[in-house]
């Protein structure tokens, strides 16, 4: 009797290792395909191309969770994507894999794709995006044909722009009736405005147009819409989050993945923005974390598009956490901006001095100084 409870015990893990040994052998057997835009040129100063930030963090997180990966842009072949810092830490781990570098430079074509091949698909933004994704036919049938066979349809940040034009088979947009987003309006306006000019559509409008119901947080600040098999995400800080997403609809538990430091800031000012004041506390506590100065950088955008005082509020106190880091007379200016909008006039006064104090004839600073009545 005992013997045979043994042997039921023994049967019982065997069964277990089979059953886990199949579900990986299905995880490693998926493939997603990842489109990038191949309209750029000169790094993105003639014609504008793709991030290559938002590709190779989403690769990392397919190639962490064991998914196989294909890449395709409208005519194939080289690529160009926009200027990037090679150093940062995910654009060396992927500038170092030769597998994944062989595929970038000489992408399929989209024309010569199969969507029974892909389980899903994720569209890298980029502002070239905005140009040659969305007129490629034979693109909006795959996207069509995965979203159909129940695959997984995912884009972030100029990406969503190839989904404008994606009908189902009923003749319904892919996106009408669903969550979505993309890089919104007010981003483009702040960020965009080299190539806005020469677009055919702004991507927010575009998608209202087809019946997606948009959705957005703070300017660059991570958002990411999901609703059926569509996931969506905003701006470059959401792209970890979409591509995460991804791999869950696939049914795999996504492995933990090392944060980077251009998200944890955005995520700390996300905090603060919030209302979380604990966020400059942590700042203060831990600054080799985040980028001080983007924080500033952010602040001084941030003040631009400021409508309340709470908004003035905020982006005095990112301009000030970064203040002695920067030590920038645009910045000091603008801090002093801040304060005569908060209705402090006095302290806007003692900002411009001080920058006058080194920089006597800092046209910004005498200019803003002249219009105080104090």
């Amino acid at each position: 009797m005992q013997n045979a409870k043994q042997l039921i015990s023994i049967l019982l893990v065997l069964l277990l290792i089979i059953a886990n040994t199949e579900v990986l052998a299905k995880s490693t057997d998926l493939k997603v395909l990842m489109v990038v835009s191949g309209y750029g040129q000169q790094q993105g100063k003639e014609a504008p191309g793709y991030e290559f930030d938002e590709f190779a963090k989403a690769y990392l997180v397919f190639k962490h969770n064991n998914l196989l990966v294909d890449i395709a842009s409208p005519q194939g072949g080289p690529v160009e994507a926009d200027r990037y810092d090679p150093s940062k830490l995910y654009n060396q781990e992927v500038l170092t894999d030769p597998s994944i570098m062989a595929k970038l430079d000489n992408t399929l074509s989209t024309a010569q794709l199969t969507a029974d091949d892909y389980a899903g698909v994720f569209i890298v933004g980029g502002k070239g995006a905005m140009f040659d994704l969305p007129k490629d036919t034979s693109l909006q049938q795959i996207i069509a044909d995965i979203y159909q066979q129940q695959g997984i349809v995912a884009a972030v940040c100029h990406g969503p722009a190839a989904l404008v034009d994606v009908k189902l088979a009923d003749g319904s947009y892919l996106v009408a009736n669903k969550a979505v987003n993309g890089f919104t309006n007010q981003e483009e306006n702040l960020f965009g405005t080299k190539w806005m000019k020469d677009f055919a559509f702004m991507l927010e409008d575009k998608l209202v147009e087809r019946g997606g119901k948009f959705q957005s947080s703070d300017i660059m600040l991570e958002h990411v819409a999901v609703e059926e098999r569509l996931i969506t995400g905003q701006n470059p800080s959401s792209t970890v989050v979409v591509a995460t997403e991804l791999v869950k609809s696939l049914g795999i538990k996504p492995k933990p993945l090392a944060s980077y430091e251009d998200d944890r800031t955005l995520g700390l000012i996300a905090q603060l923005l919030g209302g979380d004041l604990n966020a400059v506390q942590a700042l203060k506590n831990a600054p080799d974390q985040y980028n001080i100065k983007f924080v500033g950088m952010y602040g001084y955008q941030y003040l631009e598009k400021a409508k309340s005082q709470q908004e003035y509020q905020h982006a005095l106190t990112l301009m000030t956490l970064a203040q002695v880091a920067m030590n920038n007379p645009k910045l000091e200016v603008q801090i002093a901006k801040a304060q005569h909008k908060i209705g402090d006039k006095h302290a806007a006064a003692d900002t411009l001095n001080k920058i006058l104090a080194t920089k006597p004839d800092f046209k910004p600073a005498l200019d803003m100084l002249s219009t105080l009545s104090l």
